[in-house]
C-alpha cells in the first residue's frame, strides 16, 4: 500500500527535526509543503520519472490524504528528496547523510524508472515503399506525432 500525500510530507519534516510529536504545523504550512510535492513529482515526470504520482489539474485540487500510487521502492527518494527541498523554508541545515542518502535513492530510481522519451518521425517525412499500410491511404505521410506525456488526475495514461 502506498503512502499518503500527508505521510510523505510528514516523514520529510521529521527528516529535517520537525516532528509533528514536537511541533504543530498550521494548515498553511500543510499545504505550502503538499505544493512544494507536487512541484517535485511534476518536475521528475518532465525528467521522465514516472511513479504512478497523480498530478493535480489545479494545486487547489490536491488533497493531503489521497493515496500517493507511488510504489514503495521510490519511497525513500520522495520523502528525502523533500526534505531538501522543504528544509531552506523553515531555516534548517539538511544533514550530510540526508543528502548522500537523497542522491543515492534518486540515482536508484533514475536507473529504474526512467522511461525514455519515443523517438517519433515528423508529420513531413514520407512514408516510404515500406511503410504501406493494408488499407490505402490518400496520405502519403507518416502520421503526425504525438505528445507523449499527460498529466493529471484527468489524463489517460494507465500507472497500473
Amino acid at each position: 500500500m502506498s503512502y499518503t500525500k500527508r505521510e510523505f510530507i510528514s516523514a520529510a519534516f521529521e527528516e529535517i527535526g520537525l516532528a509533528s510529536y514536537t511541533f504543530d504545523l498550521s494548515a498553511a504550512q500543510w499545504e505550502a509543503a503538499l505544493r512544494r510535492l507536487d512541484t517535485m513529482m511534476a518536475d521528475w515526470i518532465n525528467k521522465g520519472i514516472r511513479l504512478g504520482y497523480p498530478l493535480p489539474s489545479n494545486p487547489s485540487d490536491s488533497d493531503l490524504d489521497s493515496p500517493s500510487q507511488v510504489p514503495d521502492t521510490a519511497n525513500e527518494a520522495v520523502i528525502t528528496n523533500l526534505a531538501i527541498r522543504l528544509a531552506p523554508s523553515y531555516g534548517r541545515q539538511v544533514m550530510a547523510e540526508t543528502r548522500v542518502t537523497a542522491k543515492a535513492a534518486y540515482d536508484n530510481l533514475l536507473s529504474r524508472a526512467a522511461m525514455p522519451f519515443e523517438q517519433q518521425f515528423p508529420g513531413t517525412m514520407p512514408a516510404g515503399a515500406g511503410n504501406k499500410p493494408w488499407r490505402v491511404y490518400d496520405d502519403p505521410f507518416l502520421p503526425t506525432p504525438v505528445d507523449p506525456l499527460l498529466a493529471g488526475q484527468d489524463s489517460a495514461i494507465d500507472f497500473n
